[in-house]
């Protein structure tokens, strides 16, 4: 029997289109959408993801895990402020759920794993295949014909799906709503222009972790060649002065994070 082809999504363009090519290939059949909440997700993303499911179509549809947990507590409970480098947050609430959930009902001969890679992120589908051996999985964006990600969006919108605002705003991904602890200083000075209301919240999150865990912070300042916290409240600061790191977005992935996060 050929395996099962399991569908991470993750609320995103490209996930969804990897499974669109799923399905084409290998039929409805064969397919299943798997969803780890973190239960702070965008309205735009869960709408999104409602519209995709049904626009994929599969026999086995769609499960949504949840922990329970938020990321925030998450980082209380394991008394650890996530950031670029270590993320207990996507390793807890994804990572860890979706592969108990896989492996209590799967094993590495039945099923192939699926993720929304383009062809871009080459080396991160490599640490992501290591990271998951001997579980086999597939990127078919990494495969022709090759999309960049506003082409992505624009098939979606073809099919009718309602894009989440945050890409209309300028964002590259809508994880987390914006609130993502891997990202970097260019995309929190732009989530202060476009919705202070987010940033004052994470803000606020990240204060209540500070009087919790200490000088911890979901920012570095990397001046002069060290690094050190850098708490939203002093980096807003920064953004009014136009003093940060234009190019720092970071590198929100939940399935291929950094080395050090092994």
């Amino acid at each position: 029997m050929k395996p099962y082809r399991i569908c991470h999504l993750s609320a995103g363009v490209a996930s969804w289109m990897a499974a669109k090519r799923t399905v084409e290939r290998y039929g409805p059949e064969m397919v299943l959408l798997l969803f780890a909440d973190t239960l702070i997700e965008s309205a735009g993303a869960y709408a999104f993801l409602e519209a995709c499911v049904a626009n994929i179509g599969t026999v086995y549809g769609f499960h949504r895990l949840s922990d329970g947990r938020t990321p925030w507590q998450v980082f209380r409970d394991e008394r650890f402020l996530g950031n670029s480098r270590v993320d207990p947050c996507s390793r807890i609430l994804k990572r860890e759920l979706l592969a108990k959930w896989i492996e209590d009902r799967f094993t590495p001969e039945n099923c192939v794993q699926v993720f929304g890679f383009d062809w871009s992120e080459g080396d991160r589908f490599e640490r992501l295949q290591k990271r998951f051996d001997p579980w086999p999985v597939d990127a078919p964006l990494l495969e022709p014909p090759y999309l960049e990600k506003r082409q992505i969006v624009q098939k979606a919108r073809d099919a009718g799906l309602p894009i989440s605002p945050m890409y209309e705003l300028g964002f590259d991904h809508d994880n987390c709503g914006g609130r993502c602890v891997k990202a970097g200083q260019a995309h929190y000075a732009k989530l202060f222009h476009v919705l202070p209301s987010v940033y004052a919240e994470v803000e606020s999150e990240e204060n209540a972790l500070r009087g919790l865990l200490g000088n911890v912070s979901i920012l570095k300042d990397r001046t002069g060649g060290e690094s050190r916290p850098l708490p939203l409240g002093e980096f807003r600061a920064r953004i009014e002065a136009k003093n940060f790191d234009t190019f720092d977005f970071g590198a929100c992935s939940c399935f291929a994070p950094v080395e050090a996060t092994a």
